[in-house]
């Protein structure tokens, strides 16, 4: 009989995402602009972390919400092939408009909807205890999920009572950042096992416009043996892990559709460290897989594990185990 494994339980937002684009210059008011592409498609910071743990070849719980209308029936159907556990609130589905432009950077338009009804009591009711030690949880989308949000204190100490690793990506609040906002995200981050947030998250929770203070500051915050890790974009990514700072490159590739970029990274930076990566492993990792989905238009023609060997290909390289 096979030994359990280490378990991968994703908890966070998911929508119905509209990707079109691009576009060179906003259009006028009350004009009409034709585009070449488009994509309907399962979408959140959550949902787009586990449909990356899908094409990587995962099985992930995924704890969420949807919304009781077409768009709701239509959502759960994307998530096939994971463990879901979907509240279904009586309201409409939560749905983004993504618009590329030309220059790489996309504006978002989204509607409250379902999301903001996911409840504490429906993911204490599906999440189970750790399989083995080594299981992780990653928390994402918080700030659009505000009935829960009031409830994170205390989830974090069941997530960790339940014997898991937290691993947690903060997202951006719509109200900018205030200094209860950054107070309250620094008492998430002092449970944390694992940070994964951007560069300009690093900066604003720090209240400093440099880098490498904000990792520093931010790397103070965290548990000792926690790992800090800042997604950068074109540079890859930066990480801090009992004091020794690593940097992983970005693959180099042509992308048109850059939505889901950081959750693609959380997906093969996580499934890296459920196998025993080190840091600077699971970072790779993460870059590759970013790479490998960030290449893709439409995405939902991704076979589940297809991009499995990115991330088998980064672990087995030789790096230093931070």
């Amino acid at each position: 009989m096979d030994s359990p494994q280490p378990q991968l339980v994703i908890i966070g937002d998911i929508g119905a995402d509209l990707v079109m684009g691009p576009i060179a210059a906003w259009p006028q008011i009350g004009t009409e602009t034709l585009m070449d592409r488009s994509e309907l498609r399962g979408g959140g910071s959550a949902g787009n972390a586990a449909l990356a743990i899908r094409h990587l070849g995962l099985q992930a719980r995924l704890i969420s919400a949807v919304g009781n209308d077409d768009f709701g029936r239509w959502l759960r159907e994307q998530f096939h092939g994971l463990h879901t556990a979907l509240q279904v609130c009586e309201v409409e589905t939560t749905v983004s408009v993504g618009i590329m432009h030309s220059c790489g950077e996309r504006t978002f338009f989204t509607t409250r909807g379902h999301l903001e009804h996911l409840s504490y009591a429906h993911v204490l009711e599906h999440l189970p205890p750790a399989s083995v030690p080594g299981s992780i949880v990653l928390l994402s989308g918080v700030f659009l999920l505000p009935s829960l949000r009031a409830r994170y204190p205390a989830l974090l100490a069941r997530i960790k009572a339940l014997g898991y690793e937290i691993a947690l990506d903060t997202g951006w609040p719509g109200h900018q950042w205030d200094a209860a906002t950054r107070l309250e995200v620094e008492g998430w981050i002092a449970r944390c096992d694992h940070l994964l947030i951007n560069e300009l998250e690093a900066t604003s929770i720090t209240e400093t416009p440099d880098l490498e203070a904000a990792m520093q500051g931010l790397a103070g915050l965290l548990p000792p043996g926690a790992s800090l890790v800042v997604k950068a974009g074109p540079r890859g990514a930066l990480g801090i892990q009992q004091g020794v700072r690593l940097e992983s490159a970005a693959q180099q590739a042509t992308i048109f559709d850059t939505i889901g970029a950081g959750d693609s990274f959380n997906a093969g930076y996580l499934l890296a460290r459920l196998r025993g990566a080190s840091l600077r492993q699971a970072m790779d990792a993460g870059c590759e897989s970013a790479a490998a989905i960030l290449v893709r238009f439409p995405r939902r023609q991704i076979q589940a594990g297809e991009l499995a060997a990115c991330v088998a290909k980064s672990i087995q390289q030789e790096g230093e185990i931070a």
